[in-house]
This record gives structure tokens, sequence and C-alpha cells, in this order.
């Protein structure tokens, strides 16, 4: 994960991402990056969407599914 310093922000915007923590129960900082990520378009909604686009163009994979190889797994445990 990467690091950046944003320096001169008004402090209005400082506030704002402190309420927004408080009633979210985050940090200040959490606020910050879902703001960022929302911004650019990484905002989890964005993300669904994506995944969904990819899934369409590639179709089901061939092979078991992940829950058909946890269940067969669980049997052998018993």
């Amino acid at each position: 994960m990467g690091q950046i310093v944003i320096r001169n922000l008004d402090d209005a915007v400082i506030q704002a991402l402190r309420r927004r923590a408080a009633e979210a129960g985050t940090s200040t900082e959490e606020q910050a990056r879902q703001a960022l990520a929302h911004a650019v378009g990484l905002d989890r909604e964005a993300a669904i969407r994506r995944l969904d686009e990819v899934r369409k163009k590639i179709g089901r994979l061939p092979g078991p599914t992940i829950v058909e190889d946890l269940r067969r797994d669980r049997s052998r445990d018993v």
C-alpha cells in the first residue's frame, strides 16, 4: 500500500471528514481513503459493476466452484 501526504487542506474539509468518521465509527483516515476511492471511481459499487462486466465477458469457468470444493473437503472429514 502506498502513502501520500496532502498539504494545505481546507479546515472545512478536515472537519467534514472528522464528522463523517464520528458518525460511521471509523477513523478520519478511513473516511479520507473512502472519499478518494469514490472520487476516482474505485468505490465498492463501481468495483462490483466492473466485476460483473468481467464475469459476463468470460462466462463460467470450467471445473468445480469454490462451494463444491468446500463441500467435497468437508465430506472427507466426516
